[in-house]
């Protein structure tokens, strides 16, 4: 159940993350509003999963798997440029994540 507390708190902290571009610098009403409620709902999740979860790995998870995604939404939503090097550091981004969960 930790691990989908985890998941459901890395959703929200994607969706606060993207709604930040969104708010155009704040100056977009309910992209702003759900920046807030988002980030608010993430850390509650995070919080419920450090019940179980060590806060390292816990918060080493949330923050890559959520910085990597955030990545790939840039690439594919928002043309941001994929290049080698930014493909590669995901992927060791990933790598990361999956030896923490390796690592328990």
């Amino acid at each position: 159940m930790h691990w989908v507390l985890l998941s459901i708190a890395i959703l929200f902290e994607i969706a606060g993350t993207t709604s930040m571009k969104l708010s155009d610098g704040l100056t977009r009403l309910w992209p702003t509003i759900a920046i807030f409620v988002c980030y608010g709902i993430a850390f509650v999740f995070l919080t419920l999963s450090l019940k179980r979860l060590d806060i390292g790995v816990a918060y080493a998870i949330w923050s890559g798997v959520g910085t990597a995604l955030i990545a790939i939404i840039g690439f594919l939503f928002f043309k941001e440029t994929a290049t080698l090097m930014k493909v590669a550091s995901i992927g060791l981004i990933i790598l990361g994540v999956i030896g923490l969960k390796l690592g328990q």
